[in-house]
């Protein structure tokens, strides 16, 4: 693959995603849990019938998707928890969730965007998707629907990068905000890192998935000092693992450090 160069300004904000979608507002009539039998027989349909295989087939045969370490999730047995990755690639960072913590559902939050394509966007809520809410009253059911996932023992999956930076090999700052989630639940962390690794005979690099944890909230710390802790100790995981990169596919270059 010819490499590109990417110019960026902002490594918390900039977005470089291609897609161009019109979002629609999580507002309070949306329904972020469906209880009637029709829809838990189309997630489990949509879910387990057509985007397993279909995930599996891709990223084995496209990239020669390999998970590392992946025992380390036995240590949340009997209960849910919380996935937290780097966010680097469009289509493989919709798939590799469900992956790493299977044969567990995975719920991951995501921009409106991804509920507001043509078609498309009627199935990633049977596939999991918990979009990003734009009012008080929705916000309330998106943090009861991530309190329900828990209390089933399933996974709620977090990028909390929020930005897609295609083949990026480092870990960018994120925020602490997310970690809020795990401590109110009282349940463990767990992180998984994508990295790009070279092929002798392809071109496409292989991806190699590096699962870690599980880390647990320090009961010593309250408030934010509790959340900035718990996204230290994940983070620097993070960036431990993505020296495990061996190719650059696109290099990132910051405006005016040319």
């Amino acid at each position: 693959m010819e490499k590109q160069i990417i110019y960026y300004k902002d490594e918390l904000n900039d977005e470089f995603s291609t897609a161009v979608i019109e979002p629609k507002r999580i507002e309070r009539d949306y329904v972020y849990i469906h209880k009637s039998l029709w829809k838990k027989f189309t997630h489990f349909f949509w879910y387990r019938i057509v985007a397993n295989p279909l995930a599996y087939a891709y990223l084995k045969l496209y990239f020669g998707h390999r998970i590392i370490n992946k025992k380390v999730l036995k240590k949340a047995k009997g209960t849910g928890y919380f996935q937290y990755a780097n966010h680097t690639h469009f289509m493989a960072d919709a798939l590799i969730p469900t992956m790493v913590s299977n044969p567990r559902d995975t719920y991951v939050i995501v921009h409106p965007n991804n509920v507001s394509m043509p078609y498309l966007g009627r199935i990633t809520p049977s596939l999991g998707a918990l979009p990003l809410p734009d009012d008080a009253e929705a916000a309330k059911k998106f943090v009861t629907a991530i309190e329900t996932r828990i209390e089933e023992k399933q996974v709620v999956h977090i990028y909390p990068e929020a930005h897609i930076w295609p083949y990026y090999t480092k870990i960018r700052p994120f925020k602490d905000t997310s970690f809020r989630y795990p401590i109110k639940c009282n349940v463990p962390v767990f992180c998984f890192t994508n990295t790009y690794q070279k092929r002798k005979w392809r071109k496409t690099p292989r991806i190699v998935t590096y699962v870690d944890g599980p880390f647990y909230a320090d009961k010593n710390l309250k408030g934010k000092a509790q959340r900035e802790d718990l996204r230290n100790r994940v983070y620097e995981t993070m960036v431990k693992r993505a020296e495990n990169n061996s190719v650059e596919v696109v290099k990132y270059v910051k405006a005016g450090e040319a």
